[in-house]
């Protein structure tokens, strides 16, 4: 898709002020998800003013250059899980949040500085176009499942069918979340000006009215299964996050050498598996916007950004931060790239945190309608990926056979679960997709004949063979 807004343009406040909101909503359901999930008194608020905060560090790293969100990582929710579990009291296990996320931050500056001086051209080797594509894809395809439960929600998955059990309450989930995908396909593909640029809004919104006004309807006749949208969350606003670091000040007498080695175990390997995805985003946003963000702002200035943004996410929010595909997808349908955008989200997440009646109302958005747009960000994601793969011969086997092992690893959620450490299906995929590639690309450079390297690097060269361009 052509876009509409480069990275530097300046959309006119009005429209940016739009697009933020579009963008914010892209985020929101994931981002406060992971403090619900890991639960302890963790407040999705502060996760939301941690986004904010670590979108800016990182933004200021790579020179306002990558239109990207970070949110709250949802592969560091064992990590977070293992730092309440080994924690003398819940306020060093507050502190431990914060330890954990400067370790993982910690690699990434690692990782920052061997890039620096290494360059990229390894990377490059390791995950060309073969194995970055269908990661990306598997990104997209390993949150089919997530959205499919939102929109169906309040059914009930039987294994022996293999298929959900409809109840009343599902079939109007159904309808609530089919509304919200249809109008922001139609105002997507048919819409003109604004309206094809803020789809999700739309989409949203009619989703939104769609179940208030079941849930009208419900309350009137108290008939529950017509109840969609949860009303009683506004008898209960709150305006003040509670933030990370307040509680774990209480928690430095509880801190021992054997609960940081705990931390260092559970945070540094997921580091890892983080960074291979952050490559997949960052390749997957560089083809949309048609510049390479590898190279420039530089893979060492985005991983310092998102180390850092990191560490500054945890100590308001407790949760880690890490570029969101829900980010990458609104950019690629919107057509909007413009840095200004991700910025004004930021501020945003962190004004909306303390604006108590905005954030609840944020919070009532029901799970169909947000599963809704869930299906065409995570479908987005996934073509984007398959998108890398076009120019690749696949008639070649090592093609073939790199990206046949991570589709499947990946479609058929190969995660690993080694003591406190969880390898994800998408970082399964992706290590067993690099191994394929480097072993097959090993037998591929013993066949190439030396006369190849010549070619390479002598000034004047003659017209390529038959044989040289076959190759």
């Amino acid at each position: 898709m052509k876009l509409i807004y480069n990275v530097k343009d300046r959309p006119s406040a009005g429209k940016v002020i739009v697009f933020a909101l579009q963008q914010l909503l892209a985020i929101m359901a994931a981002t406060i998800a992971v403090p619900a999930i890991v639960q302890n008194g963790m407040s999705q608020t502060a996760a939301l003013f941690g986004a904010g905060v670590g979108t800016i560090v990182y933004l200021l790293f790579t020179k306002f250059r990558s239109p990207v969100f970070l949110g709250s990582s949802f592969a560091f929710i064992g990590s977070m899980a293992a730092a309440f579990a080994g924690a003398a009291s819940a306020a060093a296990g507050y502190l431990g949040l914060i330890i954990g996320a400067v370790f993982a931050g910690l690699v990434y500056v690692i990782i920052a500085i061997v890039v620096k001086f290494a360059g990229v051209k390894w990377i490059n080797k390791i995950m060309p176009a073969v194995v970055i594509g269908p990661t990306v894809a598997i990104i997209g395809l390993s949150l089919a499942n997530t959205a499919i439960k939102q929109v169906l929600d309040y059914a009930t998955f039987d294994d022996g069918a293999g298929a959900f059990i409809m109840t009343p309450h599902a079939w109007v989930s159904l309808v609530c979340a089919l509304v919200t995908f249809a109008v922001i396909v139609i105002c997507s593909v048919y819409g003109k000006k604004m309206m094809k640029m803020i789809p999700f809004i739309i989409g949203i919104l009619a989703g939104y009215a769609v179940a208030t006004v079941f849930t009208l309807i419900g309350n009137a006749t108290g008939n529950d299964a017509l109840k969609v949208i949860n009303f009683a969350l506004f008898e209960n606003i709150k305006w003040i996050p509670d933030f990370t670091f307040v509680t774990a000040f209480e928690g430095f007498g509880d801190i021992t050498g054997s609960y940081i080695a705990t931390l260092a175990v559970a945070y540094v390997p997921v580091a890892f598996v983080v960074f291979a995805e952050h490559i997949a985003d960052h390749k997957n946003l560089s083809s949309i916007i048609e510049h390479d963000l590898t190279e420039d702002p530089g893979l060492h200035r985005t991983l310092l950004g998102d180390g850092v943004g990191s560490i500054a996410g945890a100590i308001f929010g407790g949760c880690p931060n890490t570029t969101y595909g829900e980010s990458v997808g609104c950019v690629a349908i919107s057509g909007n790239a413009s840095v200004i955008t991700i910025l004004i989200t930021a501020f945003m997440a962190i004004g909306i945190s303390f604006f108590g009646p905005f954030s609840t109302f944020l919070a009532t958005i029901p799970n169909p309608v947000m599963g809704g747009a869930c299906v065409t960000l995570y479908g987005f994601i996934a073509v984007s990926g398959l998108k890398m793969i076009q120019k690749a011969d696949l008639g070649d086997n090592r093609n073939l056979f790199t990206v046949s092992v991570i589709l499947i690893a990946g479609v058929g959620m190969m995660a690993l679960q080694i003591g406190k450490i969880k390898l994800t299906a998408v970082a399964c995929a992706l290590i067993l997709g690099i191994l394929t590639n480097l072993i097959l690309s090993r037998k591929k450079d013993k066949s190439v004949p030396e006369t190849t390297e010549t070619t390479e690097t002598t000034e004047t060269t003659a017209e390529p063979t038959e044989e040289t361009v076959e190759q």
